[in-house]
């Protein structure tokens, strides 16, 4: 794929890159008037979607270093939007919670993620983006 010829765009990997980025700052400025970052979003679903989830697990699944991880995650409970509780069944592990805001928030978000998702699939046809999703999910396996 990647030729001399082609220069940096024949590289998948320099593909793969300007559309992540071009798929993020599109997101990136929607979320804005939300006044949410890409990365907070991803953290409230990750939140919604698996009940008493820690610190730890969260970083694996929203690709975040730990101390980024926190950072955010303190930002949001102080804006209202995320609780931390303590495990009930072992009061070392400390889980994380969308607040009643927090989850009125995502509602909101959701809906711009979900117009993005459905003008990509628009873009790339539904056929093609099923077969561009498997092939991104084998290459972060």
């Amino acid at each position: 794929m990647g030729s001399a010829r082609a220069g940096m765009t024949g590289y998948l990997s320099c593909a793969l890159a300007a559309a992540h980025r071009t798929v993020h700052q599109e997101l990136s400025r929607k979320l804005k008037d939300e006044g949410v970052q890409v990365e907070a979003w991803r953290i409230m679903e990750a939140i919604d979607a698996e009940s008493a989830i820690t610190m730890g697990r969260l970083a694996e699944i929203v690709l975040l270093a730990p101390p980024t991880l926190t950072k955010l995650v303190d930002r949001m409970v102080a804006d209202g939007l995320v609780q931390r509780q303590i495990s009930q069944t072992d009061s070392r592990h400390v889980h994380l919670v969308l607040s009643a805001m927090g989850e009125r928030k995502r509602d909101r978000v959701r809906q711009f993620v979900q117009a993005q998702e459905a003008a990509l699939l628009e873009r790339v046809g539904a056929d093609n983006a099923r077969m561009l999703h498997n092939a991104l999910n084998s290459l972060a396996a």
